[in-house]
């Protein structure tokens, strides 16, 4: 079972004192979020791609580039990658690139993300969003394994004799997460292709992403990849926590009030009771997330929010250390405890590679 954190990267006011850091800092503070994970004893930090305001992370491999050659241990993943909106074949070569420099400790999440505008900024039509997500993928499915692509589409110019360079590190492409919050589509596509599906259950009741969540593994299935059972799956998840489960609560209470996505809605109270948001001590945290794996079968990667908002990065390094100290080991061994021997891990450069030989 893999542990860890992901980032949207947000430029937030603080609404408790209406400090805005400026976007170099936010930057910093990411990479600073980055190797606390790995001193904290997390295994992966993931970071979104975004191409808007107030958000910053634009270049998701330069970051983890640098962030790589900083860190051991540490899994380098993204959360997402815009397959819609970037070109299959840059894709292809960034996350090889990067994949060399971090010596195999990459994978990578495909998504179609949720900011409308940037299609056309890419020269995209949102309307064609699953289209795209389907061919984009297939193309670089083929970059990775195919030494020289002929290729033709709908959505770019085609490609012929092609070929992709530096190729896979070890001839073993990155793992690759199909992310979703609510497309069945994206579900039948990690199905598909053996992949890997991570559902971001941040935001609606956990009824939806079961029924999402057991479509791919039904599929996983259907196309002869191993059990329901042994579908790949990744959770995502929201904490803040404090010893004192009430201090917990009025500490968060003015970030999620005025946060950019869920601030002036539904109250903090209805929020953590309909969505897996949790926000008290960390016996809490262990206790919620626990649940996870009644609602949704014995999963591979679980990744929580936890820096966005405005909360200042001394506060977030304060909840790292409470969940890598206090959370993420008794959640290690309770995840462990009556998980069947058939159940996979989570896919790893060494693991594939294993499997390659």
């Amino acid at each position: 079972m893999q542990f860890g954190i992901f980032t949207v990267g947000d430029v937030t006011t603080d609404p408790t004192t209406g400090h805005t850091i400026s976007e170099h800092d936010r930057i910093k503070a990411m990479v600073t979020i980055a190797l606390k994970a790995e001193e904290v004893g997390l295994d992966v930090f993931a970071t979104g791609e975004h191409h808007n305001p107030p958000f910053v992370p634009s270049s998701p491999t330069t970051m983890l580039g640098y962030i790589a050659a900083r860190t051991e241990r540490l899994i380098l993943s993204t959360s997402t990658t815009l397959i819609t909106t970037n070109d299959p074949v840059k894709i292809a070569e960034d996350y090889a690139m990067l994949q060399h420099l971090a010596d195999g400790r990459v994978d990578l999440m495909m998504g179609r993300g949720n900011t409308g505008p940037v299609y056309p900024w890419f020269g995209q039509d949102i309307r064609q969003g699953i289209p795209l997500a389907i061919e984009n993928y297939a193309l670089l499915h083929d970059l990775w394994r195919k030494d020289v692509v002929d290729w033709q589409g709908k959505f770019r110019t085609p490609l012929q004799g092609f070929t992709s360079t530096p190729r896979p590190l070890d001839g073993v492409p990155p793992f690759v997460w199909h992310g979703s919050i609510r497309s069945p589509e994206i579900a039948e596509q990690a199905a598909y292709y053996g992949d890997g599906f991570f559902a971001n259950n941040i935001f609606w009741p956990k009824e939806h992403y079961i029924r999402l969540i057991g479509l791919y593994r039904q599929r996983y299935a259907h196309y002869g990849h191993g059990t329901p059972e042994q579908a790949i799956v990744g959770l995502g998840g929201q904490v803040f926590m404090r010893r004192n489960s009430q201090d917990a609560v009025n500490e968060f209470r003015p970030y999620f009030d005025n946060a950019p996505v869920y601030g002036h809605g539904p109250s903090l109270e209805d929020f953590t009771e309909q969505t897996p948001l949790t926000v008290g001590s960390p016996q809490q945290v262990i206790d919620r997330t626990l649940t996870f794996r009644e609602s949704f079968g014995d999963y591979q990667r679980q990744l929580f929010l936890m820096d966005h908002a405005g909360l200042p990065l001394k506060t977030v390094l304060e909840q790292l250390d409470l969940l890598g100290e206090e959370v993420v080991p008794v959640l290690r061994k309770e995840f462990a405890n009556g998980r069947p021997e058939s159940v996979p891990d989570a896919p790893t450069h060494e693991s594939l590679r294993k499997v390659s030989a």
